[in-house]
């Protein structure tokens, strides 16, 4: 049996872990099996839904934590137990969609298993969308922050579906507005998200240290976008895989093969082990 360098590897799941198609690589499965079975803590930190990466960290055979929504849900992989859940309440989630609104962007939000959305349900877009996170959207007519306050609803956070021209824009504007009351983020090329202010993926990171009484030195957070960003300033070891965006390529403390040439692979082997 190998012995065990960094003791927890956190990844990200799109664009890190997974390929471009979806899939688990093979090198990949096995690597993070040899890592876990020598004794390593392996745990995926991911912005989507819990009921949307609950099959996939099981079809990887993980035990343990699995981080959602940003860091905003934690849950046990083998029974779905919500250990953690941080939400934005009511007035706050309508205050978030108004701003989306007024800038005349359509506006997600997360409440639990169900996702609440005013774009179109025949919009090519969303069903891509739907189809990669394995969710049904549920179709608001009107103005979703309406809907919100008529229904009391508070999320673990809003999303915007975006073409990539207008992410930037989107993300500065939000940023200006919101930035002080709550993290704005993006997790994809289409991907701009509003969570609680102290939910990051960095703070994630944190909890799972103490959970497993790892020190923070001995971390290893990977990912490939912005929302990734917290965990890899936080972590002992921050690395990039080389499809990330530049940003998080400037941070990192290394730079590891794309997500099709099986990334985790490569950081499990160069850090995993001693």
């Amino acid at each position: 049996m190998r012995k065990i360098n960094y003791k927890l590897i956190v990844s990200d799941f799109d664009g890190t872990l997974i390929d471009d198609n979806q899939k688990i690589p093979q090198k990949v499965r096995k690597a993070i099996s040899e890592y876990v079975e020598c004794g390593g803590v392996f745990a995926v930190c991911t912005g989507r839904m819990l009921c949307s990466i609950l099959p996939r960290v099981r079809e990887l055979g993980l035990k343990g934590l699995v981080i959602a929504q940003q860091g905003g849900v934690i849950a046990d992989i083998e029974s779905g137990r919500i250990i953690k859940c941080e939400t934005i309440d009511c007035n706050s989630t309508a205050e978030i969609c108004k701003e989306i609104e007024n800038l005349g962007f359509h506006v997600n939000i997360y409440c639990g298993d169900d996702i609440y959305t005013s774009i179109p349900e025949n919009n090519e877009y969303l069903k891509i969308y739907e189809r990669i996170i394995g969710v049904k959207t549920k179709s608001i007519k009107g103005a979703v922050s309406d809907f919100v306050s008529e229904n009391g609803l508070s999320c673990e956070k809003a999303a915007c579906l975006v073409s990539e021209s207008d992410r930037v824009y989107l993300y500065d504007t939000l940023s200006k507005k919101l930035g002080k009351k709550f993290d704005v983020t993006c997790s994809a090329k289409v991907l701009v998200e509003v969570s609680p202010l102290t939910v990051t993926k960095g703070n994630a990171l944190k909890y799972l240290c103490n959970q497993f009484k790892i020190p923070v030195s001995s971390s290893v957070a990977c990912g490939d976008n912005l929302n990734d960003l917290s965990m890899i300033r936080a972590a002992g070891v921050g690395v990039a895989v080389g499809n990330a965006t530049q940003e998080l390529k400037t941070e990192a403390d290394f730079i590891a093969v794309t997500n099709n040439n099986g990334a985790i692979a490569q950081i499990i082997e160069k850090y995993g082990f001693a």
